[in-house]
């Protein structure tokens, strides 16, 4: 199949070229070469993460919400390499995903996280950590929730997070995280997430909630990367899942943490958000990066 490249030139009065449009771009004449001014279809780097899910009743930590991105040298969740490049231009969606709630004595499972969305790009939201004798398995999501006693953990999504951790007898399983699976660096413990460099700093998100000996005194740690700690919530737009503790109190259980959703695109390309969005912005180099955090 053939490309096609389209040329539409703006000439002075004399003939001397001035600024052509080459789909996608917009160049103007330095006097010897066409130079780039901007797109009318920019590429786009993103990070998108979803909500994590909450924690199990006493149990299983919450898993942490699907983690993507297509940053160059970076990583996507799941031990995925950086997604393909990406061009847009026109009106898109933006959707930040919420923590899944803690559980409670009725359900004893956490709730799963909810997605999140850039454009063509959607992210799951983390699945929750099982509970004490509920007898239901971990939830399925980004990154999978912890398990409890004889009940499984939940799936990690492919390219998007990790499974969370198996029960061992009333140790339960830390929760998945975007960069390991539960109970990697210990029993109980949440999976640690995955660091980006798209804001300008490295910051490691989306880890794993920790999970909690049932009616005993063994407790884990949360994940890198947001992944709440015994009796914590995941952090907020980080789409850390949440702990849990070991005292039987429904109160001590986390909820997980929201997602959030970073994209930059070249400076000097205009962006606008519709009302509702909460976002901040900085130049990072020749890029504009955008961090929306709740829509």
């Amino acid at each position: 199949m053939s490309s096609k490249v389209r040329f539409d030139t703006w000439q002075a009065a004399d003939g001397t070229d001035l600024m052509r449009f080459s789909d996608p771009d917009i160049e103007v004449w330095n006097g010897s070469a066409w130079v780039f001014l901007a797109s009318t279809n920019p590429s786009v780097n993103y990070l998108v993460i979803a909500g994590g899910g909450g924690g199990g009743y006493v149990a299983g930590g919450g898993g942490a919400g699907g983690y993507r991105c297509n940053v160059s040298g970076e990583n996507s969740g799941g031990g995925a390499s950086a997604e393909a490049a990406l061009n847009l231009g026109g009106t898109y969606s933006i959707v930040v995903g919420g923590g899944g709630a803690a559980a409670s004595v009725g359900s004893r499972l956490g709730g799963n996280g909810s997605n999140s969305v850039f454009a063509s790009i959607t992210s799951l939201g983390g699945g929750g950590g099982a509970g004490i004798s509920g007898g239901v398995d971990a939830g399925d999501g980004g990154s999978g929730g912890g398990a409890s006693q004889t009940q499984s953990p939940g799936s990690g999504e492919t390219n998007q997070g990790f499974a969370g951790g198996a029960a061992s007898g009333l140790l339960g399983g830390g929760g998945g995280g975007a960069g390991e699976a539960g109970n990697t660096d210990g029993q109980m413990d949440g999976g640690d997430g995955v660091a980006s460099s798209i804001t300008g700093s490295s910051v490691t998100r989306a880890g794993g909630g920790a999970g909690a000996e049932v009616n005993g005194s063994s407790e884990g740690t949360g994940g890198t990367g947001g992944g709440g700690n015994p009796t914590q919530s995941g952090t907020a737009n980080t789409g850390g899942g949440g702990g849990t503790s070991n005292d039987g109190n429904r109160d001590s259980v986390g909820a997980g943490g929201s997602g959030v959703v970073i994209f930059s695109v070249p400076t000097g390309v205009s962006v606008s958000f519709s009302g509702g969005v909460t976002q901040t912005s900085a130049t990072v180099g020749d890029n504009d990066v955008y961090t929306v955090t709740a829509t």
